[in-house]
């Protein structure tokens, strides 16, 4: 009878101990990995090329004096930076001007050496033939080029616009110096090694 209590008791604290671990992993949890966020802070290098409601093939481009638009070849104004600030949202940075990519109430772009949290905030959606849609996070409108030849950035008969973005190329590698070979030794002259250094007016028996 002795024994069967306190197996009883051993069998409560051994419920006590696991209740207590139990309550342990649930008060920290174990933050989502998943692989579909954006985690705070990543950083890309990207070119945001688009073929819609265009002409022709654009890459988006943010010039020195802060004019946005859309240049056919990649350039060096039109290579982007890419940074996370939440889960979804980024910030967009022209890696040669180090301007913001930014958007007015009426959805003009524009670019702006400093960050302004409300104009200059995007969000990220991913869409499943690998193209991404962004639009501003504060004002919902949609981030797109002003089509080609259009004086205005009427975006109603448009929509969003889909970019591809395309990873940034690093840059080349400075080509290192030429090496001349040194020339195979001349075995039929008096001096294959050339040990002795030509002077003028040299003596006829070094003539090979």
């Amino acid at each position: 009878m002795g024994s069967d209590k306190a197996s009883f008791q051993h069998l409560g604290w051994w419920v006590l101990v696991l209740a207590l671990l139990l309550g342990a992993c649930q008060a920290h949890p174990i933050p989502d990995s998943s692989p579909l966020l954006q985690f705070g802070g990543q950083v890309r290098q990207r070119y945001l090329y688009t073929d819609d409601a265009q002409e022709r093939e654009a890459h988006l481009e943010i010039r020195a004096d802060g004019t946005v638009v859309g240049a056919a070849p990649q350039s060096p104004e039109s290579l982007l930076e890419l940074k996370a600030l939440k889960p979804g949202v980024i910030q967009i940075l022209g890696v040669k001007t180090s301007r913001f990519l930014c958007q007015g109430p009426d959805g003009t772009l524009y670019g702006s050496l400093y960050f302004d949290l409300v104009a200059c905030s995007f969000r990220e959606l991913l869409l499943e033939d690998g193209y991404n849609i962004y639009q501003s996070e504060a004002r919902g409108l949609p981030l797109r080029l002003r089509p080609h030849n259009s004086p205005s950035w009427d975006l109603d008969p448009w929509g969003p616009t889909r970019f591809l973005p395309l990873p940034g190329q690093p840059p080349e590698p400075p080509e290192p110096p030429r090496v001349l070979a040194p020339e195979p030794p001349d075995v039929g002259s008096s001096d294959p090694l050339s040990m002795v250094w030509p002077l003028q007016g040299r003596s006829p028996s070094y003539t090979s």
